[in-house]
């Protein structure tokens, strides 16, 4: 779980950065948040050097700002949640009365409404159920005020106890949160790499939850992953930092946060794609090339619909195994979770992820239909045909497929 310190720890810790002089460089090709969000998770302080390369390592969201930053966020080519001091939604902030909430919420969108940078508001960070009714006063208060913008909660993952999720199970957590409060979106976070090179269980069953329930209700879903190192979880790798992203789009995902970009100045947290002291570290070369995979594959991906998802030859608990497929008749190779979609005229497409970490994994799959199978090239952008050396999936890689009939 996140301290409520490190909020505040984040905003600040890129303070000693002021390469502000350098124009924004933007990564090839446009993606909106609004289709796919790219979300370093944190308070960022806006000097245009800052943002710049936030840019450059494949962001769209420059994370969450005050409202005096929104020119620099602007000027960057990106957007941002911001960050209102007077509207971060604590426990007793959730009990105001109407009168009141209204009040603060004009005040700050009578200052930041309509500027191009405002892509929504920070309200809350892993609330108990129990704030469930206050918090959709809150977002009714937001929707009314700046119907343009969204604002943004976020939720506890599966492994938080009951008595923090204020409910019995964390199914009637995720499914309450969505009927009470009504959000755009369902964002939440789990982090399940751990150092001895274990997946903490529940990480799948919690993409299983979200999934279900915002395809019930219709809404996309984002995933708040890790970039850092900190307690027992590992330290970023590669393969590490494409398994997270892979696996949420291999279940329909539409947005990645990622926790954190500036590593805090506490504890043994380490290796962020920026240091303590505002310095690049390896993690940052690694996450741009991932992050810049999201940037290939959307114009493709976000035009999908999911339909199915699927675990082969391994199947967690309450997953589904390749008797579930609907687009498939075999896919072998490896150790992997394929993702079933439909395109706008019903194509069918599928996402097949290597969920080793380790190892390579050379696959082929057959479709149910004859036809040609094409690939979405993560590198290019480009569709073309699946052949050659293309089998291969480096640990932690995805694919995306579909079938031209």
């Amino acid at each position: 779980m996140r301290r409520p310190a490190i909020l505040t720890t984040v905003l600040w810790i890129a303070a000693v950065r002021l390469d502000a002089a350098a124009p924004a460089t933007a990564p090839e090709g446009t993606l909106a948040p609004e289709d796919f969000a790219i979300l370093p998770w944190g308070g960022t302080r806006p000097d245009p050097g800052i943002l710049r390369e936030i840019r450059e390592c494949g962001f769209n969201l420059a994370g969450f700002v005050p409202p005096e930053g929104l020119d620099a966020v602007a000027a960057a080519g990106l957007k941002c949640i911001v960050s209102g001091s007077h509207t971060h939604v604590g426990d007793d902030q959730a009990k105001l009365d109407d009168a009141e909430i209204a009040r603060r919420v004009k005040e700050l969108v009578d200052r930041v409404a309509g500027h191009p940078a405002v892509f929504g508001y920070y309200l809350r960070d892993e609330p108990n159920a129990t704030l469930y009714s206050g918090l959709a006063r809150w977002a009714a208060a937001y929707r009314k005020a700046d119907p343009r913008a969204v604002p943004y909660i976020n939720l506890f993952p599966n492994y938080a106890s009951p008595a923090q999720l204020g409910v019995r199970t964390y199914e009637e957590y995720v499914e309450s949160f969505i009927q009470i409060v009504k959000p755009p979106f369902v964002s939440y976070d789990h982090y399940a790499l751990m150092d001895d090179g274990s997946l903490r269980h529940g990480y799948f069953q919690n993409l299983e939850t979200v999934r279900a329930a915002a395809l019930r209700h219709k809404l996309p879903f984002w995933n708040i992953v890790l970039s850092n190192a900190h307690f027992r979880y590992a330290e970023p790798t590669e393969a590490g930092l494409r398994f997270q992203v892979y696996t949420t789009l291999a279940y329909g995902g539409r947005g990645i946060s990622w926790f954190t970009y500036f590593t805090p100045n506490s504890g043994n947290y380490r290796l962020a794609p920026i240091d303590p002291f505002g310095h690049k570290t390896p993690t940052w070369d690694m996450l741009r090339r991932v992050n810049l995979q999201i940037h290939k594959l959307a114009p493709v991906y976000c035009k999908l619909t999911s339909v199915n998802v699927f675990h082969v030859p391994d199947v967690p608990a309450e997953c589904q195994g390749a008797t579930s497929s609907r687009l498939l008749d075999e896919v072998s190779g490896g150790r992997f979770v394929v993702g079933e979609f439909e395109g706008p005229d019903k194509q069918p497409y599928v996402m097949v992820v290597n969920k080793s970490l380790r190892d390579s994994a050379a696959f082929s799959l057959r479709f149910k239909w004859p036809g040609r199978i094409m690939q979405v090239n993560a590198y290019t952008g480009s569709v073309q045909p699946w052949a050659g050396e293309n089998n291969w999936l480096a640990p932690g890689q995805g694919m995306l497929l579909c079938l031209q009939k």
